[in-house]
């Protein structure tokens, strides 16, 4: 996915794109991978594959953060649900002009 960063955070794998997170590998000792989703798209996940999908407990998991059943996912449902949120990320990155921020920070450092 274009403009994607792996990054650590909490000691796993992170991705972002414009320096803002969108997957993390931070449950995967629980066995699961998070998405930052809207709670609609989460509720939509959810509601198709229950057993793939569900909601990270507590507030994060009602601002639709979501976990995803490493295990149990197939390479393709992984693949869409993190271009979801990749998508997701662009979006509100764009909204709020932070793709461009992010890219003129990144030139200034590489001059």
């Amino acid at each position: 996915m274009e403009g994607v960063e792996e990054y650590s955070h909490a000691g796993f794998p992170a991705f972002r794109v414009g320096g803002r997170k969108f997957a993390s590998l931070a449950s995967q000792p629980a066995g699961y991978g998070n998405l930052m989703l809207t709670p609609e798209q989460q509720a939509a996940f959810v509601e198709e594959a229950p057993e793939i999908f569900l909601p990270i407990p507590g507030g994060f998991g009602r601002m639709g953060h979501t976990h995803i059943r490493l295990a149990a996912a197939s390479e393709d449902v992984l693949a869409g649900a993190l271009r979801t949120a990749w998508k997701l990320r662009l979006d509100r990155n764009a909204k709020t002009g932070r793709e461009k921020k992010a890219r003129t920070r990144t030139q200034r450092t590489q001059r």
